[in-house]
């Protein structure tokens, strides 16, 4: 397939006009891949689906834009799989301090992905940069939980690359940054499960949570073991939080009150149970 033109805001930056807007009414959405049902060792940043690349040069993205202000911004991502349903869009913000991201770009075609349309705005808030991209194989939004968890893992990466002092505003600077938060979330108070009626044929899970690598997939695999769908949804990283929201349903229909008790306990009891894992022979 050939290689879509990627088309740029170009000049002053615009207004953002819906930054992440709300999938319309009940409309049914190509939903995601289904996981097998999880496995005793959990996946980590350690397995092959889960590999990020590294980023190449940095005069190839800043734009000279990154300031040093002494306050750092709150980095933001969000992986939005509601608001096309021909694309995933990707929301990337850190303040003023984000340039062209040509280097996330170049980064995301190397997990087989075609950005096949970018955009810069500007509001309150800061630059959010959006990219709309799809499988190279397919032409199709990513509907794998573990490549948008590469998706969200290589973003992140490659910001922590280009600006190191977002790094302690980050639960992943742990992983890719040079200095760890400073902050510790206690994760019984961070951690937040809500199940709300989302029309005739879906629910609304709504969770937030202390943030750490391949928490996208391990959601997805816990919700797949209970054998809910999840067709769709949007994962957001902000700071040391992870909050996200899927639609799910159970055989075409909402969840009733039992299920959701069982969903919310088995999410509530992963979640705050201690990550270490317990080698296992």
């Amino acid at each position: 397939m050939a290689e879509m033109a990627v088309t740029v805001a170009a000049g002053t930056l615009r207004p953002c006009s819906g930054v992440s807007p709300a999938a319309s009414g009940n409309r049914r959405l190509a939903g995601w891949r289904q996981l097998a049902p999880a496995a005793p060792a959990k996946l980590r940043l350690s397995s092959p689906a889960l590999r990020v690349p590294r980023a190449a040069s940095p005069a190839a993205v800043e734009d000279g834009s990154s300031s040093n202000t002494d306050t750092v911004p709150t980095p933001k991502v969000i992986i939005d799989q509601d608001s096309d349903p021909d694309a995933t869009i990707v929301e990337v913000t850190l303040g003023d301090r984000l340039g062209d991201l040509l280097d996330t770009m170049s980064a995301l075609r190397n997990l087989g992905l075609n950005v096949v349309k970018a955009s810069v705005c500007l509001d309150s808030s800061g630059k959010h940069n959006k990219f709309a991209i799809t499988k190279s194989s397919t032409g199709r939004k990513i509907d794998d939980p573990e490549l948008l968890e590469a998706v969200r893992l290589t973003i992140i990466n490659n910001m922590l690359e280009y600006h190191p002092e977002a790094s302690s505003q980050l639960a992943m600077g742990a992983t890719f940054g040079i200095e760890p938060p400073t902050e510790v979330v206690d994760v019984d108070i961070a951690t937040h499960i809500d199940i709300y009626d989302d029309g005739p044929e879906r629910s609304l899970l709504v969770v937030e949570s202390a943030d750490r690598p391949g928490l996208l997939v391990d959601l997805v695999k816990i919700i797949a073991d209970i054998n809910i769908t999840v067709q769709s949804g949007e994962f957001d990283t902000e700071g040391l939080l992870a909050k996200a929201k899927f639609h799910v349903s159970y055989r075409g229909k909402p969840l009733i009150k039992a299920l959701q008790q069982v969903l919310a306990n088995s999410l509530r009891y992963f979640l705050r149970r201690p990550t270490t894992e317990d080698a296992s022979f």
